[in-house]
């Protein structure tokens, strides 16, 4: 049970730091020209963490939490694992976000700012924040 419990966090670890760095490289991505030598530089590391790191550690958490439900390491009479499952959700919602936006910097069609990817850039903090009170603070 212990070795699921450090996959998972490892995963978690490896999975939010795409998680932050792939919005910021949106952010330096948005404001280069199309076309431009900068721009397909970025359309190859935005592709590379995204599908070599950043979905391969969310499949890894989702693989290893739902492996400790199983195992009973869940206590759902509590409110604190229907807090982190929600949040859970919402930061998986903003990872298919990612997704989109690398489909649209591929084929050059991005119509976001630099300003829309730095507030993005925020919100996987915020969920990060909220599921770690729950899950060490336990609150509720």
């Amino acid at each position: 049970m212990e070795w699921v419990k450090a996959l998972h966090v490892i995963s978690v670890v490896c999975w939010m730091a795409g998680m932050f760095y792939l919005p910021r490289l949106f952010v330096y991505h948005a404001v280069t020209e199309i076309g431009s030598d900068k721009s397909e530089t970025f359309k190859v590391m935005e592709r590379r963490l995204y599908r070599g790191i950043t979905t391969p550690a969310m499949i890894a958490t989702w693989v290893f939490g739902l492996w400790m439900i199983h195992l009973g390491m869940v206590d759902w009479s509590a409110g604190w694992p229907w807090v982190k499952a929600v949040a859970v959700i919402a930061m998986s919602g903003v990872h298919g976000m990612l997704g989109s936006s690398l489909r649209a910097f591929k084929e050059d069609r991005n119509i976001r700012t630099q300003k829309y990817f730095r507030i993005l850039n925020e919100v996987p903090t915020v969920l990060l924040i909220v599921i770690v009170i729950a899950v060490i603070v336990k609150p509720f």
